[in-house]
């Protein structure tokens, strides 16, 4: 044919292939003529060039809309082109070897489809060809692999034994055949799996590696069994030498740096920590965990904004607490291994190559996976059935006498029923805890709920139990309180803190310029008083826009700014940030905080901070840990809009004295001279020992992974015959029975106190008023009606639905409502015309987190 000019018509593809036989020596000639005819239309558009430059294309049959740039733009998708028909011969001579009539047919679609490409009116349309000819590649290998694939299963004499079977019992095995016929090419992971293109290949997998079709009977069950075998326990040892950790950590990077710094400075508090909570264990025996801590905000693929700041000031309080997580996990015993990046977590997960559609190789490796969200949603993208299909919906089914019935799967509520995990390696959720700076409630966890009330935000929807949620700061018991570590003085320490202190030196909680912004009607009041420091990053050439009378001292290192600290008498914050660890550090080196009140509190409805995250707490002011939890006189909270206030504040802070006993009281009030005597103080559960003892117990107990029995049971009469609930002696609040055996449970059922909160309260202002606190995972033991007898509630009606402010009732309307979906317990829920049914508990002193018999 030559190389062919402008205007040159090609005969119709269709007719060529009419006239040919099924013989494959007739494909090779079919293809042949269709790569001439678009190496002709190659040579047209290189001959024309640039004239084209300037056109808009129409929409073509391809639906692509782009522009012709020029001669170097059309040179580049004509050789695009040409790589692209060089891709189909290849497979077309593979073709050509095959003899199937089938094959025929689809190749006769195949050519219908390329026959509507011809070279009229196509010339602008260049790049769609282009972009067509690329899918027809993709569609001959299917036709290839699928060719080969049942001239396979003809072999093997297997063809009538993979017929897609109708089973009542897997609805959805005949619509995953389809979709897997069409898309199975679409990612590596399943020819990873053995897929082939046969519907054999397609019943093996959907009922062996994912759960969709029943098994095949003339398959080998015992060898493609996901069950994972038993291996020995093994007992978990103290640590106190943390050279191993600080290897696996690493230092490729300023946060990992700054994370290795920290834990070697803490290491003898550790190490000290460790001996103490062994004897208070008693050395009793504790299993190893194998445990996976996969740091997703610090990834590269999460784009790690933290590292490149550590040294310019800025936010160190994720890796604060992330490098004690992982020193608590490690002097606990711990196997740990420890990820930042998305390729380590694939290698040590077992997830096959692909784009994550498939699940894991194996059963999950792990008993327990730490992470964040950023984490989560990259566990999401490459662990595919593994984490996508884990939710409550698919994860949890109801128990059977026998073994088929184990492969109903008929989706249920995780409230009412016995339930366990279908496999080892689809219960991936469970093992999952995340490291939530801020929290998230359950009315944000549940999706479903969350989208249709108006909770839906970037973050939460997950669908965890709530407890799985772990927090830098006890926000709400809804989750977790996972917490970190404040640096404790020893005695000698103490001491010298006591010496070294000056009566007006205040330093101002900021190390970006930005954060003093506004506040020099502040800052002229506090220097009336006090020498104020500040510890801001500047850069040598820009030094920052402070205050004249501020003696910065810029960026320091965590030594220095400990020195620092324990000569200063007051510690200020400006209202930012919000949460950080440095007031408890300030408040532990011997200084007072002095803090602003926000008022209306800070929330997601009036404050572009909180604005999308997964919580509608209202932050009564910038560290209401500081606040609740400790108090005056080592925290003093005011209204910084009331300059008179803020001033009487500051003079009386110029009153307070230090004193240090042994004892370590957390101060004396001296009322004739109305002056305070403070010494340093650190909550217990900010110590390394307080964190050692509560990550411990987390470990030990909290299981989301084993079914829960129905409460109460169905034989509940027999087994309880009086009220589950009584009155305790000298109180207003209900116990649990002492005559009535108590269910295994922990937290354990002896620390229960069972009472109603006021109209519009949540439980965890009723719990705080009786000095106790919610305690979540009691929900499901007062959600019934009799808990509702045993507060003298009257229910003329009983609704059972998904409300996160349910079990409640209304005594005007006299309604009672008990939830329907376990996961929307909720500590936090209010409403204003109902009061909650609560369950709350005690707790450990300095240790809100674990109550008194938990550990």
């Amino acid at each position: 044919m030559g190389f062919m000019r402008k205007g040159t018509e090609i005969p119709p593809i269709s007719e060529i292939y009419k006239e040919c036989s099924c013989h494959a020596l007739c494909y090779t000639l079919w293809i042949f003529v269709v790569g001439i005819g678009f190496f002709s239309l190659c040579f047209l558009m290189t001959s024309l060039g640039g004239q084209f430059s300037a056109k808009r294309l129409t929409d073509s049959p391809f639906t692509v809309r782009t522009e012709v740039l020029g001669g170097i733009e059309s040179r580049s998708v004509l050789r695009k082109i040409s790589d692209m028909l060089e891709v189909i011969l290849k497979r077309m001579d593979s073709l050509s070897k095959l003899d199937n009539t089938n094959d025929s047919r689809r190749l006769e679609e195949l050519s219908s489809a390329i026959n509507r490409i011809q070279p009229a009116g196509l010339v602008e349309k260049i790049q769609a060809i282009a972009q067509n000819v690329s899918n027809m590649a993709v569609r001959v290998e299917q036709i290839l692999q699928n060719s080969m694939a049942v001239s396979r299963v003809t072999r093997d004499g297997t063809g009538g034994q993979c017929d897609v079977p109708r089973d009542p019992r897997f609805p959805d095995c005949l619509g995953k055949v389809d979709w897997m016929r069409a898309r199975w090419t679409s990612d590596p992971c399943y020819a990873f799996y053995g897929v082939d293109g046969s519907d054999c290949s397609f019943l093996i997998y959907l009922s062996e590696v994912e759960w969709f079709c029943p098994p095949l009977a003339w398959r080998n069950h015992s060898s493609s069994s996901v069950l994972p075998k038993n291996s020995p326990k093994r007992q978990a040892a103290f640590r106190t030498d943390l050279s191993s950790l600080l290897t696996q950590v690493g230092t490729g990077k300023e946060s990992l740096s700054f994370m290795r710094q920290r834990m070697g400075r803490l290491a003898m508090q550790w190490a000290a920590a460790a001996h103490h909570l062994g004897l208070k264990l008693h050395h009793r025996w504790r299993e190893q965990k194998k445990i996976l801590v996969h740091v997703g905000f610090l990834t590269e693929e999460s784009g790690d904004v933290f590292s490149p700041k550590v040294l310019k000031g800025g936010p160190l309080g994720e890796m604060v607490q992330w490098a004690d997580i992982l020193t608590a996990l490690y002097v606990l015993g711990h196997n740990l291994r420890i990820s930042i990046s998305v390729k380590e977590l694939q290698g040590f997960l077992g997830v096959p190559p692909g784009r994550g559609s498939c699940p894991l190789t194996g059963p999950l490796p792990f008993d327990l996976i730490y992470t964040d969200y950023h984490g989560l949603q990259q566990m999401k993208q490459h662990m595919g059935l593994s984490l996508k299909k884990h939710n409550r919906t698919i994860v949890f089914y109801r128990t059977r006498s026998t073994f088929s019935d184990w492969f109903s799967f008929k989706p249920v509520s995780v409230i009412h029923d016995n339930y366990c995990c279908y496999s080892a390696v689809s219960c991936t959720v469970c093992h999952i805890r995340v490291i939530d700076t801020f929290g998230t409630e359950p009315a944000y966890n549940h999706e479903e709920y969350a989208t249709l009330h108006g909770y839906r935000t970037n973050w939460g929807y997950w669908n965890l139990n709530s407890r799985q949620y772990m927090t830098m700061f006890p926000h709400t018991p809804d989750n977790s309180f996972m917490g970190f570590v404040s640096e404790e003085l020893n005695e000698t320490e103490r001491h010298r803190v006591q010496q070294s202190k000056v009566n007006n030196v205040a330093v101002v909680y900021g190390k970006e310029a930005s954060m003093w912004k506004g506040k020099e009607k502040f800052l002229q009041i506090l220097h009336r008083y006090m020498e104020v420091h500040g510890t801001v990053y500047y850069e040598t050439q820009r030094p920052p826009e402070v205050p004249a009378f501020v003696k910065n001292h810029g960026l320091l290192p965590q030594q220095e700014l400990q020195q620092l600290l324990r000569k200063a008498k007051l510690f200020i914050g400006f209202g930012f940030p919000y949460e950080g660890p440095a007031p408890l550090e300030a408040i532990a080196n011997g200084c007072i905080y002095l803090q602003p009140r926000f008022h209306p509190p800070h929330s997601s409805l009036n404050h572009e901070f909180f604005r999308g995250k997964p919580t509608s707490r209202e932050v009564s002011s910038q560290h209401p840990y500081a606040e609740q939890y400790i108090g005056r006189p080592h925290v003093m909270t005011v209204d910084y809009n009331n300059s008179e206030e803020f001033e009487t504040a500051v003079r009386e802070i110029m009153r307070t004295k230090w004193f240090l006993t042994v004892t370590k009281p957390k101060a004396i009030k001296l009322d004739e001279s109305s002056n305070y005597w403070v010494e340093p103080y650190l909550p217990y559960e900010y110590t390394c020992e307080g964190m050692l003892e509560r990550v411990h117990a987390y470990i030990e107990h909290q299981d989301f992974c084993s079914p829960e029995a129905p409460f109460p049971p169905e034989n509940a009469s027999r087994v309880w015959p009086g009220a589950l609930f009584t009155l305790l002696p000298n109180s207003t609040l209900l116990g649990w029975a002492r005559n009535t055996t108590a269910p295994p449970y922990w937290p354990p059922m002896s620390a229960l106190r069972l009472t109603a909160s006021a109209e519009g309260q949540s439980c965890v202002e009723a719990c705080q008023t009786s000095g106790l606190v919610c305690e979540p995972a009691y929900f499901r033991f007062v959600n019934n009606k009799e808990a509702l007898g045993s507060l003298e509630v009257q229910c003329d009606v009983v609704e059972l639905e998904m409300n996160h402010i349910f079990p409640a009732f209304s005594v005007t309307q006299r309604e009672c409502g008990l939830q329907k979906e376990a996961l929307l317990f909720s500590c936090a829920g209010f409403g204003a015309k109902y009061r909650r049914v609560c369950p709350c508990r005690d707790f450990r002193r300095g240790q809100v987190a674990l109550c008194r018999d938990c550990l």
